[in-house]
């Protein structure tokens, strides 16, 4: 493995939860990397932001890492999860609710419940 490639894995590794974004959790830099922080932010899951938009290696190398084509990539407990469309997808199904149940993840069910309320 690379430098890069396993800065990348020590990140997934020490984070339950990783978002790798355009921007930070407080300050998006794109649309789709706001709207899966928003989620996130809102639901109250705790996550590390990772700003690919500061490192060019990172921005590159993630895309290799996950064999993922776009920004963001949100992993959970070392598991890639998806980008944009796949968590709000995931977000709307309550399939996120239950993988981050399954996996020990804190987050605000009332809040998730919200979020589908106000997209029903």
């Amino acid at each position: 493995m690379n430098d890069v490639t396993n800065r990348i894995q020590g990140l997934i590794d020490s984070n339950d939860v990783v978002l790798f974004m355009k921007g930070t959790k407080e300050m998006p830099q794109c649309g789709f990397s706001s709207r899966v922080a928003g989620v996130l932010n809102y639901m109250g899951v705790p996550f590390q932001d990772v700003d690919v938009l500061s490192d060019a290696e990172v921005r590159q190398g993630i895309k290799e890492f996950s064999d993922w084509p776009t920004i963001p990539q949100l992993y959970v407990k070392g598991e890639f999860v998806g980008g944009c469309d796949i968590i709000t997808e995931m977000t709307l199904s309550g399939e996120l609710d239950q993988l981050l149940s399954k996996q020990g993840v804190v987050f605000d069910q009332a809040a998730a419940d919200k979020i589908r309320e106000a997209n029903a």
